[in-house]
């Protein structure tokens, strides 16, 4: 169970959690977000999304003073608005690796769909195949795997038409090492493959280190199998909201309400009440 007090950090994901359904954050949320800052104790966003996604990011979450970005590889802190955002890691997969991965997969599950997301600037694309499970067909370039693979990479993703991306995680764990590759899932339908030691953990640690914050301090908020190292890692608290992924309730230490009823804003507003 949570400690008694107050935590010194805080980090939440973003869609699923602090989201809503509607791709919107409430006023309320905002607010007692700014309430955790008054208090002394920093906001971090975790999330899945990449660093092209960095101001829509920002805006989602607006009190945070750092944001650890494509599930632990890019990490930044926003903490001196003059100096503008600092990289403080930037971790990328070769893209041979990439291909190797997605090779081996579909020798054991079959024909993937696969999307690559190599660039950083505002708004760039995704490059690969074209698949009506994207959600979001705007931001997608379709490319050959040579042209995909070309160079290194943030993250890829991954999709087969026969596995739920639970069960093409089970596979892509049983194949690919975790020294060659990190993968998870975030609830898009596709898994992603990340570079060998990252994920939310790695760089929350990142951000606890410039802090000089335990990991027994820090309280943590998430939804998907994306959000379960950052559970493993936290030992203040872990609060799965109550629309979690099923293996991310396991964990928790307590339940929330919905990212649609703020259940995050909630649980803070009474922590800060208490």
């Amino acid at each position: 169970m949570p400690r008694p007090g107050l935590p010194k950090m805080i980090a939440t994901d973003l869609d699923g959690t602090l989201v809503r359904s509607d791709d919107t954050v409430s006023a309320y949320t905002h607010a007692t977000l700014d309430q955790v800052r008054a208090a002394g104790i920093p906001v971090i966003g975790a999330t899945g999304r990449g660093p092209r996604l960095a101001e829509l990011t920002r805006n989602d979450i607006r009190a945070a003073d750092y944001l650890v970005l494509a599930n632990g590889g890019c990490v930044v802190d926003l903490t001196d608005p003059q100096a503008g955002p600092v990289v403080l890691r930037d971790e990328r997969l070769d893209g041979h690796v990439l291909a190797e991965i997605v090779a081996a997969l579909e020798a054991e599950v079959g024909p993937l769909t696969v999307l690559v997301e190599a660039l950083d600037k505002p708004g760039a694309p995704l490059w690969g195949d074209h698949d009506p499970a994207w959600r979001y067909p705007e931001m997608l370039e379709v490319r050959t795997r040579d042209e995909a693979f070309a160079g290194r990479v943030i993250k890829g993703f991954a999709r087969a038409v026969d596995h739920d991306a639970d069960a093409l995680l089970a596979a892509a764990r049983r194949i690919v090492p975790p020294t060659v590759a990190t993968v998870t899932q975030t609830g898009l339908g596709f898994i992603e493959i990340l570079p060998p030691g990252v994920d939310k953990a790695t760089g929350l640690a990142v951000v606890a280190q410039v802090l000089g914050v335990d990991p027994a301090e820090v309280l943590v908020f998430g939804d998907m199998p994306n959000d379960l190292p950052m559970f493993e890692w936290a030992g203040w608290g872990r609060v799965a909201v109550e629309n979690a992924h099923p293996t991310v309730r396991a964990l928790a230490d307590e339940i929330t309400l919905s990212n649609d009823e703020d259940g995050v804003a909630v649980y803070l507003d009474r922590l800060l009440s208490r």
